[in-house]
């Protein structure tokens, strides 16, 4: 695509106040992003998804992450407590629920320190309320959310559900396929989110357990180098300012009456969010990159496209089509939800006549915004999609693409 072309002359902007090459209190080296993302070298490494967590922790020059255990992100905040005993991270601590958590957390970013906390679930849920007050804040927060189950009867295993809550929040919102996604995101997102033109917090999503418990191939940079420290003075809104309207904390009578002004105040600095979220998008491409997407055959009338972990899901079942059927079909990774790459699926999806969007959640959100943004969108089959922490075997995909185009053959059920 030519969006890609263009992106490879990108480049991560930094503060002028950056001093590359200068020493942590560790000993790492400050390293131009550009330099440590696409010119380092990296050493294979084999570890879990929560493993790579930390890694990207050691190497993020972070200043505080706060935690509170649920499971499967419990791990990982674990390991990033190791960090802050082996002097990594600046200040660590326990809070008392998920959503005293994210209080914390936007108290620490209120100061200008850069903040890094993980949930999931119901602890997701429970927090949900500080969200959309981190955005509206203008507070640069990254949250890694292990996705997981959020129904009753309880469950603790892989659903992405609790994504769809997130998207209209104001926040930017990742979702990675792989530990390496994970890994590269993690610092990369750092680098987008505290772009002053972009100011907000990232949720950068995995597939609980699919990612964060399995073991996988990372690639990584030595631990002796580590991105710029965040400053706070680029900030598009004043530090703890109590008297610049709509600011981060609002207080004055001004703001808080109930009249037309107040009305526009709170009207127009939503719009400022949203907008902030798309702007990302020029920061966000050459971390991902050069694009929002990845492709794979879009010459070909049926198209899976998906996000997380059912893209791996999805490359296999195109494998087994094409071996047992001779049916080929095109992929569509999606990297990005929010901001969500429209231009990009509408000129991907163009040529299909089918398109196939599986996913891990009853309600089946990414093939809601997919739908939404085409004009023919009678093509788009939402699912198949799973919930509750079954998981989804390719072969329930190949069933479901097979089933659509009339192909007799066993069903999955009878393979025992």
């Amino acid at each position: 695509m030519n969006k890609k072309v263009e992106a490879q002359d990108r480049r991560i902007l930094l503060s002028e106040t950056v001093e590359l090459g200068e020493k942590t209190n560790k000993g790492q080296t400050v390293t131009d992003p550009n330099v440590l993302f696409n010119e380092m070298e990296r050493e294979a490494s084999f570890l879990t998804g929560s493993e790579v967590i930390r890694a990207a922790i050691k190497r993020a020059n972070l200043d505080v992450s706060v935690a509170y255990p649920i499971t499967p992100q419990s791990e990982a905040a674990a390991l990033i407590g190791e960090l802050y005993a082996e002097g990594y991270v600046r200040e660590y601590f326990r809070g008392e629920s998920e959503f005293a958590v994210m209080g914390q957390c936007a108290g620490a970013s209120f100061g200008g320190a850069r903040v890094f906390t993980t949930t999931a679930g119901p602890g997701t849920l429970r927090a949900m309320e500080n969200f959309p007050m981190w955005a509206g804040s203008r507070l640069p927060i990254q949250v890694c959310v292990t996705c997981r189950g959020i129904n009753s009867p309880l469950s603790i295993q892989p659903d992405t559900l609790e994504m769809y809550y997130l998207l209209e929040t104001g926040m930017l919102v990742w979702h990675a396929e792989t530990a390496q996604d994970l890994y590269d995101w993690i610092l990369g997102g750092f680098m987008v989110s505290e772009q002053p033109d972009v100011h907000l917090p990232l949720a950068l999503c995995c597939d609980g357990f699919f990612v964060t418990h399995t073991k996988d191939t990372v690639m990584l940079q030595s631990d002796e180098y580590c991105i710029p420290a965040y400053d706070p003075y680029r900030s598009p809104v004043p530090c703890m300012d109590m008297e610049c309207p709509p600011i981060r904390m609002m207080r004055d009578p001004f703001i808080m009456k109930s009249n037309y002004i107040s009305y526009m105040t709170h009207a127009s600095w939503q719009q400022e969010i949203h907008a902030a979220v798309e702007r990302s998008r020029k920061h966000t491409l050459p971390i991902m990159n050069g694009s929002l997407i990845e492709t794979e055959n879009l010459d070909r009338e049926i198209l899976i496209v998906a996000s997380g972990t059912a893209v791996s899901q999805g490359r296999e079942a195109i494998r087994l089509l094409e071996e047992e059927e001779g049916i080929k079909v095109g992929l569509v990774k999606i990297k990005s939800i929010r901001p969500f790459p429209t231009e990009e699926i509408r000129e991907a999806t163009a040529n299909a006549k089918t398109i196939f969007i599986p996913e891990f959640n009853i309600k089946g959100w990414l093939a809601r915004e997919v739908k939404s943004i085409l004009s023919n969108n009678e093509r788009v089959i939402a699912g198949p999609h799973v919930a509750g922490g079954m998981t989804m075997p390719s072969e329930v995909i190949v069933d479901e693409i097979k089933k659509s185009l009339g192909v007799a053959g066993p069903r999955l059920e009878s393979r025992g």
